[in-house]
């Protein structure tokens, strides 16, 4: 569909942190720095970790709890080093298909949400089965990056 895609991933690692009763903005920025001093050598090898994209976020309906995650690299994904701060973890995400809508520019808070309830929209008029009940924002830029910006909004297919 030219309004969203329908993509496959497969069984991946994560390295992940929640953040508890901040505004979303708020929660991304703390949870990007935590992750960010894990691949700047905050674990158990003390190894430097390169950064990836995309950075998510899982939204849940009437929650105020994020889960802000960076995709562990290939090289690593066998076996990650263990965080050194207890609120950041490893998690394994199952393979999953995956409703996906993009978009560019800065994406705040709102405009994920507003992105979403489009996707929503779209995905229940088609009939296609997804779980309403959360979703997932994903970030593939830095914030120096002024031009050609590429973010989206994931519903995971029932």
């Amino acid at each position: 569909a030219k309004d969203y895609e329908l993509r496959q991933y497969e069984t991946a690692k994560w390295i992940s942190t929640v953040i508890r009763g901040e505004p979303q903005k708020e929660a991304m920025r703390q949870g990007f720095w935590k992750l960010f001093r894990y691949i700047q050598g905050k674990n158990e090898k003390e190894m430097k970790i390169d950064m990836t994209v995309p950075v998510t976020c899982l939204v849940k309906s009437g929650c105020a709890d994020f889960k802000i995650s960076f995709f562990v690299p290939y090289e690593q994904q066998d076996s990650p080093p263990q965080p050194t701060d207890s609120d950041v973890f490893i998690e394994e995400r199952k393979a999953a298909a995956i409703f996906v809508r993009s978009f560019g520019g800065f994406a705040s808070p709102e405009k994920y949400a507003e992105e979403a309830e489009v996707l929503s929209r779209i995905l229940r008029n088609r009939g296609q089965p997804f779980h309403e009940d959360f979703f997932y924002t994903a970030g593939y830029d830095s914030p120096f990056k002024l031009f050609n910006r590429h973010n989206e909004v994931w519903y995971f297919k029932k």
